[in-house]
């Protein structure tokens, strides 16, 4: 069974960008009681995380401050002291006085860099809440665009947009507090959202045939060299995730990684006359010389599922056309710029640049990972721990991805659900974590 990737025009986990929102609000042409409900919002959040103390609400021109001005007569209301100040008529002195100050100056859709004279005003709050994002944060790329505060926290509306969980835009927005305030559903939809908050939503994990057997569960195939260290992980992650056959494939490696796992001394030619050998892993610890011959020998093979990593990647620098007909590509910021140029300052419309150019999947590694398919469609994952940023975890992120792959997954939802799983099992392990203890996890994690 193929497990394809079912579009959820509507699913909460839906990201917009500033450009999608200002359509949405435009569709549901009712301002008024939108900005009411967002208003409301704020002031109900505030209220349930703060004490009551003084509160200045710095106001910008657009429905950001009309936002800004609904919350206070809120929380005027609830005997909150509450002042509002047009930002251009607002000094340091009156913001450094507040004992919380809303910033509802600029919202997600800002253009330009903030003025000197905003940025003085910023700098001065004690504690800062922000109406949809920190003035000064770019919605769509999570950028400053020249400063943001950083906000205790940020109210945000309909749905959340790509700048709170990309970085800095993440750090800098605190915890996002996302309110429904009315807007339809039947909008979003029209609006036609193609980025989300990675998660469970996006995938269904397959499930285990009650007549299967080995080879129905899909057959993972990973290439390494004389030591076979990186393949192990990856061979581990992969059988923990449910791939009923894994080889490691090395034709002069050191003895059999673990039981379960297959090495293989055959020519990569010899092995691929085996018509069950469907997916594969290739890249990690094999060499550049090496990774990319035996790339370039899959690739020509035709209708295997590919996921390329690590050596294989760095021996297409600068060619990435040489990653025509691989499924799925797993580089990590270095093996990215050496392979695309530099990211800039999108991380999401360069990994989509990428996924178009390859027509693979691209999976670009980081705190804030990007998943973009060649179709446009992209999800930021949110749920990876500091702690994961140790060595080996990309190896066992390749294998539990080719797992997912080998079991009917298509390129896309694999991907997803990889990372996802990948940063839960890091959750579940705990600072201290090491690379061998996530594929440990995995299995309980899918259970669940």
């Amino acid at each position: 069974m193929a497990y394809s990737f079912e579009r959820p025009e509507n699913c909460v986990g839906a990201l917009l960008t500033p450009a999608q929102m200002s359509r949405a609000d435009a569709l549901a042409n009712n301002t008024e009681s939108l900005m009411e409900a967002a208003g409301r919002a704020v002031a109900r959040s505030i209220m349930q995380r703060c004490r009551k103390v003084p509160v200045l609400v710095l106001a910008g021109p657009g429905n950001n401050g009309g936002d800004g001005k609904v919350a206070a007569r809120y929380l005027a209301q609830e005997g909150w002291p509450v002042r509002v100040k047009d930002f251009r008529e607002a000094e340091p002195k009156d913001v450094s006085r507040a004992g919380l100050v809303i910033d509802a100056i600029f919202g997600a859709g800002l253009t330009r860099d903030l003025d000197e004279r905003t940025i003085a005003l910023l700098r001065a709050a004690q504690r800062i809440v922000a109406v949809d994002v920190p003035s000064g944060l770019d919605g769509a790329t999570g950028q400053m665009r020249g400063y943001a505060p950083q906000a205790e926290f940020t109210v945000t509306f309909v749905r959340k947009k790509p700048g709170h969980l990309l970085f800095p835009g993440r750090a800098l927005c605190g915890d996002v507090l996302r309110h429904d305030i009315g807007m339809p559903d039947a909008i979003i939809g029209q609006v036609g959202p193609d980025i989300w908050e990675n998660g469970p939503g996006l995938f269904w994990l397959p499930k285990h045939s009650a007549t299967g057997h080995k080879y129905s569960s899909g057959d993972v195939t990973i290439l390494s060299g004389a030591l076979p260290g990186a393949a192990r992980l990856a061979a581990m992650a992969a059988r923990r995730a449910g791939a009923g056959m894994v080889s490691i494939a090395a034709k002069d490696a050191a003895p059999l990684p673990e039981a379960g796992i297959l090495l293989r001394h055959e020519n990569l030619s010899v092995l691929l006359e085996d018509l069950r050998r469907k997916t594969w892993v290739v890249g990690p610890g094999l060499g550049l010389e090496v990774a990319g011959k035996k790339l370039a020998q899959l690739v020509a093979a035709k209708g295997l599922a590919i996921l390329a990593d690590a050596d294989a990647l760095s021996a297409c620098a600068s060619a990435p056309e040489r990653l025509r007909g691989v499924s799925v590509i797993t580089p990590h910021e270095g093996e990215f710029v050496r392979l695309f140029g530099p990211i800039g300052p999108d991380k999401l419309a360069a990994a989509r640049r990428a996924a178009t150019l390859t027509g693979a999947v691209t999976v670009l590694k980081g705190p804030d990972t990007v998943i973009a398919a060649p179709d446009g469609l992209a999800a930021i994952n949110a749920n990876a721990p500091a702690w994961l940023a140790t060595g080996g975890t990309g190896d066992v992120l390749a294998g539990l991805i080719a797992a997912l792959l080998a079991r009917g997954m298509a390129p896309f939802p694999a991907a997803c659900a990889g990372v996802w799983l990948h940063g839960e099992a890091a959750n579940a392990a705990g600072p201290g974590m090491l690379a061998e203890d996530l594929p440990v996890l995995l299995g309980k994690l899918m259970q669940r």
